[in-house]
């Protein structure tokens, strides 16, 4: 059962009753993230999460950790273009803690500069692992490019010079601006009563205030480009981008069935063609990012460097028989399965429901029912697909990245 109250302040609080469910998750999630961030702010969102972790005034790192564990619970976050969330799952009958301690991470952190600087360390080493992976390092590149001076394709961690900078002053004026009540959404689902839950969480989360500085996110312009980035590797790593669609619009359902059908399962095309039939890659793929306002449709491959050149003519042969034929109604039929599959098994688990409901609250500011999502996905035809992929897919509206040992030029 779903329910939604907004507190007096105007943070929203969705629930979802599992009454089968031993446990609960819950989530404090601010709909804010690193495309939110001035080119002096890059990686802060990311700094603050990993900061809360760090202490309050009535817990130090190594209690809140202790709290956690003697209940068989355990409590993350994570940081996004567009939303940071801290979250926790426990048994149901500890929900009471569960709550203290978000609220108390959450308005209580301390942000203590010793254990800032001590986290600086920690986040650098996580860049420098990230740009030393470069089956992962390539998004970074190739986003940067696509989406040129828009924050929205710059990586979420930021860069060494911003995140050495970064300072107790910095964060605590970054959440003044940003935590802001209407961009506030706690999700809880699981085995509890949505009265008890507000009872719980209420009194502490209707103490955070207005904010008066409220930026405007700005919808990125995509960038179409030909680019050999040199660097001695073992591999060529491929990627490809188009635009794609964004999280509202209803153009999405075709956008998954075609993701699926096209790279994103082992029975798809690029999988069976590019790997099993001919071996030329042990990883191929194609993704969908979906944001807010925009979105972008890829293939990634990595390959030795005298396979590149046929790697890219058989994607480009594959895109091309996308926008030329219809998919046959077998194929569409199997992809239409496993993107419900996919959303029905998810959906017996607590973290899931949280963070639908959580999304669904940003995007829609309502509950979506799983029939309704199913019915859409039924609905969408191979005419449907092949129109939407014709609108995003032409030479001029592509964008191709080599990084590897390649030539500089393509």
């Amino acid at each position: 059962m779903y329910r939604k109250t907004v507190l007096g302040n105007g943070i929203r609080v969705v629930t979802e009753k599992i009454p089968f469910a031993h446990s609960v998750s819950t989530g404090i999630w601010v709909n804010a993230g690193s495309r939110d961030e001035t080119p002096e702010e890059r990686g802060i969102t990311h700094f603050i999460e990993h900061m809360l972790f760090k202490g309050t005034k009535r817990r130090s790192a190594l209690d809140i950790a202790k709290e956690f564990d003697a209940v068989g619970g355990f409590a993350n976050a994570f940081t996004s273009k567009e939303q940071i969330c801290f979250h926790a799952k426990v048994l149901a009958a500890h929900l009471p803690l569960l709550t203290d301690l978000l609220t108390d991470l959450f308005l209580e952190s301390v942000f203590d500069p010793s254990e800032i600087e001590r986290e600086q360390s920690v986040i650098v080493q996580e860049i420098r692992m990230v740009e030393d992976t470069p089956d992962e390092f390539v998004h970074v590149l190739f986003q940067e490019e696509f989406w040129q001076k828009n924050p929205l394709g710059l990586p979420i961690y930021g860069t060494v010079e911003t995140v050495e900078k970064a300072g107790r002053k910095e964060m605590l004026g970054y959440i003044g601006h940003h935590f802001d009540p209407s961009k506030i959404v706690i999700s809880a689902a699981g085995n509890l009563e949505h009265e008890q839950f507000l009872d719980l969480i209420g009194p502490s989360m209707e103490k955070v205030s207005n904010s008066n500085h409220q930026p405007e996110r700005v919808p990125p312009e995509s960038h179409f480009f030909r680019r050999a980035v040199k660097k001695e590797l073992e591999q060529v790593h491929l990627l490809i981008g188009m635009e794609g669609t964004s999280q509202k619009d209803e153009t999405r359902f075709a956008s998954h069935l075609l993701n699926v059908i096209l790279g994103s399962s082992m029975s798809s095309r690029l999988f069976q063609e590019i790997r099993e039939k001919r071996g030329l890659a042990y990883s191929v793929y194609s993704f969908g990012h979906s944001h807010e306002d925009s979105g972008m449709t890829g293939i990634y491959a990595g390959v030795s460097p005298e396979n590149a050149r046929e790697v890219l003519s058989l994607v480009n042969e594959e895109l091309s028989k996308l926008a030329r034929d219809l998919i046959p109604e077998a194929e569409l039929n199997a992809a239409r399965e496993y993107v419900k599959g996919n959303m029905y098994i998810n959906a017996e688990s607590n973290d899931y429901r949280m963070n639908r409901l959580a999304k669904n609250e940003f995007l829609f500011g309502d509950y979506i029912p799983f029939e309704e999502i199913e019915k859409k996905i039924n609905a969408v035809t191979a005419e449907d697909i092949r129109t939407w992929f014709r609108s995003i897919y032409s030479p001029e509206k592509m964008a191709v990245m080599l990084y590897g040992p390649v030539e500089e030029e393509l």
